[in-house]
């Protein structure tokens, strides 16, 4: 369980570097460069997420099961993360509907996913990690949210198009995900 706290605490406190320490943030990067910035991060990234990963393997096998879930979570966490997956694909569509709407799909698609598995799952290390990203999500949207009103961002006219493959991208890789992917790399098969 160690390593799983210290993973998210590393990877979720890189990922909200912007939203408690923007000012550091960017003298580091006006004295040393994006590049070593972007190096560093994604290093810290990369090795908080194996920490998750790792962490979450052992925490699995001694799980702390705090509650049972009804059956209705399952089917409840199948539609969340389908919408999680295809607001994720949104935010590398340019013009679509869903970025121009929510402004930051990303981040919805995040915590959409993350609201599923809680409401799916039962155990200590789930609610730690899962927990982690739906307030770390909250919480970076409503950052996102303030600094959008202080930019007050241009937005461009969405497009059918666009949306539409925002929408079958998204669809095939939860599927795709889904069906082999998770079971694979998790130990769990959703569509069982």
């Amino acid at each position: 369980m160690t390593a799983l706290v210290i993973g998210l605490l590393l990877f979720l406190g890189v990922h909200s570097t912007r939203m408690v320490a923007d000012g550091a943030r960017s003298r580091f990067i006006e004295r040393r460069g994006p590049a070593l910035w972007r190096g560093l991060y994604s290093l810290a990234s990369a090795v908080g997420l194996a920490l998750i990963v790792w962490g979450f393997a052992q925490a699995r096998q001694t799980p702390w099961v705090l509650w049972s879930p009804p059956p209705w979570t399952r089917p409840l966490a199948s539609l969340s993360t389908l919408l999680g997956f295809v607001l994720i694909a949104a935010a590398y569509v340019p013009r679509n509907h869903f970025k121009t709407l929510l402004g930051h799909p990303m981040v919805m698609g995040t915590m959409l996913w993350a609201l599923g598995h809680l409401l799916a799952t039962r155990t200590l290390a789930d609610v730690l990690l899962f927990g982690g990203f739906l307030l770390w999500g909250g919480w970076c949207l409503r950052s996102l949210r303030a600094r959008d009103r202080a930019a007050e961002p241009r937005r461009t006219a969405p497009r059918w198009a666009p949306t539409a493959v925002a929408v079958v991208a998204g669809a095939a890789l939860w599927f795709v995900f889904g069906r082999w992917l998770h079971g694979w790399l998790i130990g769990v098969q959703p569509f069982a």
